[in-house]
């Protein structure tokens, strides 16, 4: 039996299945060589990945140039990285605003890495039906200031919304990241989606208002309507990596459309003066927690993103 090509669509750390282009799965392992590469990332081979394999070893021998990935730093050593997903079409993050709330930070680090990265996201805001009016008006002026910047926003219930056509039309057709903190709802949204699949979910505690982890490992999914999802372990920090601080202002759509007024074409937009990025936070026409989130990644301090 001869060399195959295929697509990753499941990957637990040392195992991978790849589906060939018959569309049959195999489990498959990396060919030594892999490891031991000197790639920074804690793995080498991700689900997205186009792969050459032996199909009679299960050895996976050789990886295909990659169009794109969404890569965040490792939960256990702050100088390695995590490549989420690859050749992706998009990426819907769904953030919550109430059991649990997720963090604005983590959803402009989230979208910074998406912009280095050029993967159009998505917002989705879940679980409508658990706001009252307060947590309402925080989803709606969320939806306001991302939808400005140019950022598509939807505002679903998975529970109980019995229309999820246009979530569907959105990822018709498409190879699309699912990502979010633990217990925004992305295995119930997928469960929506394809009931088939029948993904564990979650409660979320009362106490503390977080999920727990239920995805354990990344994994692709065929879509009923045509495309794939990839369905991501909930992340509870989003932690950057290898950007360049002088550009990190580029990831920021609306900071970058009015950079070109600053004094100094090197500015940072932190203290320098005539910083025409300052004078619009100050005005309003920036959001101050979007130049907050900026900073942020710029002084980034990594022993609180690890």
């Amino acid at each position: 039996m001869g060399l195959k090509k295929g697509i990753v669509i499941k990957s637990t750390g040392s195992r991978y299945r790849v589906l060939d282009e018959e569309g049959n799965t195999h489990e498959c392992v990396l060919k030594g060589r892999f490891r031991v590469s000197g790639v920074r990332t804690t793995n080498p081979v991700a689900v997205g990945d186009h792969v050459t394999f032996d199909p009679g070893e299960g050895l996976i021998v050789a990886l295909s140039p990659r169009r794109n990935y969404i890569i965040r730093k490792a939960s256990n050593l702050s100088r390695e990285s995590q490549i989420i997903a690859a050749n992706i079409d998009q990426a819907f993050l769904i953030i919550t605003v109430k059991m649990p709330a997720t963090p604005i930070e983590f959803v402009d680090r989230f979208l910074a890495t998406a912009e280095a990265y050029r993967i159009p996201t998505v917002l989705v805001i879940n679980k409508t039906d658990l706001c009252g009016n307060e947590e309402m008006s925080q989803a709606l002026r969320i939806k306001s200031v991302y939808q400005k910047i140019g950022y598509p926003v939807l505002l679903i219930s998975v529970t109980e919304d019995e229309d999820l056509g246009v979530l569907e039309d959105a990822l018709a057709n498409k190879k699309t990241l699912v990502s979010g903190n633990s217990g925004v709802g992305k295995s119930t949204l997928l469960n929506r989606l394809n009931p088939s699949l029948s993904l564990k979910t979650g409660t979320i505690s009362d106490y503390h208002e977080q999920g727990r982890h239920i995805t354990t490992f990344p994994e692709m999914h065929p879509l009923p309507g045509g495309g794939y999802v990839i369905d991501t372990p909930g992340i509870r920090g989003f932690g950057v990596i290898d950007f360049d601080r002088r550009e990190i202002y580029h990831f920021f759509p609306e900071i970058f459309r009015i950079s070109d007024k600053c004094r100094f074409h090197n500015c940072l937009h932190m203290d320098e003066p005539g910083c025409a990025v300052r004078d619009a936070v100050a005005r309003n026409e920036i959001e101050p927690w979007r130049y907050k989130s900026y900073i942020s990644i710029l002084l980034e301090d990594n022993e609180k993103y690890r």
